[in-house]
């Protein structure tokens, strides 16, 4: 991890510059002033526009741009509510820097809570497919208007996840283990020291942003299990305040940052299920908690309770999301594993 006195430094050489306006599509947002807009995108066969909604919280004094992004996959909500509470909290008067915020990048999979757009088989995972063709099909077309936009503008970039429909996860997070990766991840703060690997990452806007010499990371949190309105209100501010402390850190809002003392590096395994039937975690599994290969994770049982197959931990490590439901067919995602190689320094 860098120092937070890397990113003090980076404020105060910037201090004596003047604060810009900041244009993301048709958002264009001046010193201390808050704007909305959208990134075109093209026109539906009725004339409804195809765009992706923007805001932007534009500091009164320059330095980083700080962009995040949710909803590239329809059935996670969490990022668009991360968002409200970012719109309410951050007072761009008190801001330096320029916070962008895309709460749903995929527009028409978030309006049908789809993971993509159900009327585009051709291109349907945003997140794989990213940063798109400006001539493919649709969601191809989507993710690449963002990604010209994202290209130019950001300078730090975080996209927000969760389990969507089938999955419940724990606070996580992928990286690409440049050291201003690690820092960035870091600056999420307490909670989330669950940092995987993704050294070479593809398809998705933290690949972009590496291509751009830039950085990004992939957050996870939420999902099916935590949509009751208790829990849901729960992850929403679990991943506001994280936002905040990598605010603090890089010296764009006011306060102290905070971090998380118990910060690992692994690796990612999704576990699958090897039988159809009901889907059982083990009796008081816990998350993000160290487990011992070969510890029994689930089982999966026919309709009368006789268990057909059952999950085991593929190494030292630690479980950070589960299947929340459970009807399960061969193949269906049961676990997500970090197969943990020791701690970061």
């Amino acid at each position: 991890m860098a120092k937070a006195s890397s990113a003090k430094g980076v404020a105060k050489a910037k201090s004596g510059s003047k604060a810009k306006s900041v244009t993301v599509g048709t958002a264009k947002a001046a010193p201390g002033t808050i704007a909305f807009g959208a990134i075109p995108v093209t026109k539906l066969a009725g004339g409804n526009p195809v765009e992706i909604p923007v805001a932007i919280i534009n500091g009164a004094s320059p330095g980083k741009v700080l962009w995040i992004d949710g909803a590239i996959h329809g059935d996670e909500p969490e990022g668009p509510l991360c968002c409200q509470h970012l719109l309410r909290e951050v007072d761009p008067k008190t801001l330096t820097g320029t916070i962008v915020l895309v709460p749903v990048i995929n527009v028409a999979a978030f309006e049908a809570a789809s993971r993509g757009n159900p009327l585009d088989t051709f291109s349907y995972d945003g997140n794989r497919i990213y940063p798109g063709r400006p001539n493919g099909y649709l969601t191809e077309r989507v993710v690449y208007a963002h990604s010209q936009w994202m290209r130019k503008v950001a300078d730090l970039e975080i996209s927000i996840h969760s389990g969507g429909a089938h999955s419940y996860l724990a606070e996580a997070m992928f990286i690409d283990e440049r050291p201003e990766s690690v820092e960035l991840g870091t600056a999420m703060g307490p909670g989330w020291g669950c940092m995987m690997s993704s050294p070479n990452p593809k398809g998705n806007p933290m690949a972009v942003m590496a291509e751009e010499g830039k950085v990004g990371i992939t957050v996870e949190l939420g999902g099916r299990s935590a949509t009751s309105p208790s829990a849901f209100a729960h992850v929403g501010r679990v991943l506001a305040d994280a936002m905040l402390n990598v605010m603090r850190h890089y010296r764009m809002i006011p306060g102290k940052a905070k971090y998380d003392k118990n910060r690992t590096k692994g690796s990612q395994e999704a576990l699958l299920a090897p039988a159809s039937g009901i889907y059982l975690p083990e009796p008081g599994i816990q998350f993000l908690t160290m487990m011992k290969k070969d510890t029994r994770i689930a089982r999966i049982v026919d309709i009368f309770g006789n268990t057909l197959a059952e999950l085991f931990a593929p190494a030292d490590g630690m479980i950070f999301g589960l299947r929340a439901l459970p009807n399960v067919t061969t193949g269906d995602w049961c676990c997500f594993f970090n197969k943990v190689q020791g701690p970061r320094t």
